[in-house]
């Protein structure tokens, strides 16, 4: 028997990063932790960040997953909040490959498809979909449930990713 795949969901924000361990073998799906990481809004940019990536690095340190799965962010009309968001996912993004981890990307809509079936449904059908595919999962907060959509969504990817990768380079 192969050993099973942990993978590390995130749900990049300024103010509150989600994160999602859950393990994967074969067909099966199993929840390890979830949580949010939080920054002091009261404080500089800098410091912000440097909160974000403490956070995020002792995650990955305590729960050792194998691979990483980041939302992708969308544009919005504010362009200054867009700017700090892309800010903070550069930091999401940058602490699993500082770890060593293959880190992929994933659309709002391709997660919702791998979760619910369509590209489009609220939240509150994703985090039923997550509880239904992992009834002992735990999550406080709509950051945590999408995280954890996120690490189901690379979950169910994973392969194709990796023949995709392959054959491009």
């Amino acid at each position: 028997m192969t050993k099973p795949i942990r993978i590390i969901g995130i749900d990049p924000g300024l103010r509150r990063t989600g994160w999602g361990v859950i393990e994967t073998l074969g067909n099966s799906l199993r929840f390890v932790a979830s949580g949010t990481v939080v920054s002091d809004g009261d404080i500089d940019l800098a410091s912000r960040l440097c909160q974000l990536h403490d956070g995020l690095a002792e995650v990955v340190h305590t729960y050792t997953p194998d691979e990483a799965a980041v939302e992708q962010t969308f544009v919005n009309k504010d362009a200054v909040a867009t700017l700090k968001l892309g800010q903070a996912r550069g930091v999401v993004m940058l602490v699993p490959a500082r770890a060593g981890l293959p880190v992929s990307e994933y659309a709002p809509n391709a997660v919702k498809k791998a979760v619910i079936g369509v590209g489009h449904g609220e939240k509150q059908q994703i985090h039923m979909m997550v509880k239904i595919l992992m009834p002992k999962a735990e999550f406080k907060g709509n950051d945590a449930a999408d995280a954890l959509a996120i690490a189901i969504c690379h979950a169910h990817n994973r392969v194709a990713n990796r023949m995709r990768q392959a054959l491009a380079g």
